[in-house]
């Protein structure tokens, strides 16, 4: 992919690569496990972003 890019692009893009972090172990051990997984997380492979931005 290219550098040129819009703002709103590289704004969503942004916002999609912090919401794809594990969530962290002093969570899962604070919950009592109860909070294990990251609803956000995806892998670049299996599924994609659809971002309709021109």
């Amino acid at each position: 992919m290219g550098s040129v890019k819009s703002t709103e692009k590289k704004i969503a893009l942004g916002a999609a690569i912090r919401k794809n972090k594990r969530v962290p172990l002093f969570v899962v051990a604070k919950t009592n496990r109860r909070v294990r997984e990251n609803p956000h997380q995806r892998n670049w492979r299996k599924k994609k972003l659809n971002l309709h931005i021109k």
